[in-house]
């Protein structure tokens, strides 16, 4: 692993592979995307700047993939894999197998942030749609100003300790930033990457294999 300018921290990834894809209609972390299974791609990048990594996976999963089981929640699961990883890391990334093709260099860069003395690095791309607040009647409450939006991707980089204490003392969140926030600390956005697509639906999947095959 080549890190000189993060040599000395010891760099863990929890990725989470646990859902059952209730939207998409089965496990999409096994579905094959080009020559290999989703989840694979999205452990190489990680596997690439990680002292080691934790996947977390259903518990049906546990034996054939070698990994921890997750829990009933996106939050639980994320908390199964955290008590796999060594109390000696000292940043931990947190990545959705669902986002198979996060780069190298995204990785670098939420740790390198996070290295720098972020609490927390999260990518993140601008939000091109108009976005709408609604209530539970569906009408609009409001529509906020989408230059100050931008829409949150993974992996996700934390200093170690700190995403301990947020999932000790927070329950649930969308995304492991929204515990660190909640806690007060400094989270800060880096550029995202626009093929770093989350894939929640079959048509999703087939951009993916599209993707893999260079037509995106």
């Amino acid at each position: 692993m080549s890190m000189t300018t993060t040599s000395n921290e010891i760099i863990w990834t929890v990725v989470v592979a646990a859902g059952s894809g209730t939207r998409f209609g089965g496990a999409k972390q096994f579905e094959v995307v080009g020559d290999r299974r989703v989840l694979d791609w999205a452990t190489a990048a990680a596997l690439s700047v990680s002292h080691g990594i934790v996947v977390v996976v259903p518990e049906s999963y546990v034996e054939s993939e070698g990994g921890i089981a997750g829990g009933p929640t996106r939050s639980a699961s994320v908390r199964c894999g955290l008590a796999a990883v060594p109390t000696t890391a000292t940043i931990i990334c947190v990545h959705d197998a669902a986002r198979p093709f996060a780069s190298e260099h995204l990785f670098r860069e939420v740790v390198a942030a996070v290295h720098n003395g972020a609490d927390g690095a999260v990518p993140a791309v601008a939000v091109t749609d108009t976005i709408k607040q609604i209530d539970a009647h569906n009408m609009v409450v409001t529509t906020p100003n989408r230059a100050g939006l931008v829409s949150a991707q993974t992996p996700q980089a934390f200093r170690a300790p700190v995403l301990r204490e947020a999932h000790m003392t927070q329950s649930e969140g969308t995304d492991d930033a929204a515990l660190v926030e909640a806690l007060g600390k400094r989270v800060v956005v880096i550029p995202g990457e626009s093929l770093n697509r989350k894939l929640t639906t079959q048509e999703d999947l087939e951009w993916a294999r599209g993707a893999a095959r260079g037509e995106v």
